[in-house]
């Protein structure tokens, strides 16, 4: 979330960052969510931006410290899907290392 001012009262908002669409400015600074929600706010669309890369840095980080709680390990990402029936339970996931291109 992401904690912005509306522009019309002054109340402060918390905007869920991954269901922001767009974000324009004309000049006004218009926010529009995936399921057609607008908001007008007081930031900048830089302001804006700073705030999501901020979020979404602190989400990474978080992620790749934070131990799996079913094994004890750190969070990994996964290639591709299985089906339950093609997934081998004793197989160990891939743990794909910070700042490397898993492909």
């Amino acid at each position: 979330m992401i904690v912005l001012t509306h522009f019309g009262t002054g109340n402060r908002i918390a905007v869920n960052v991954d269901l922001i669409e767009k974000v324009e400015e004309t000049p006004d600074t218009v926010i529009t969510l995936v399921n057609g929600t607008r908001y007008l706010v007081q930031e900048t669309l830089d302001q804006i931006i700073d705030e999501l890369v901020e979020v979404k840095a602190r989400i990474l980080r978080l992620s790749n410290c934070t131990p799996d709680p079913v094994d004890g390990k750190k969070l990994r990402l996964l290639r591709g899907t299985q089906t339950s029936d093609e997934a081998d339970a004793s197989a160990p996931a891939e743990s794909i290392q910070p700042g490397v291109d898993p492909r």
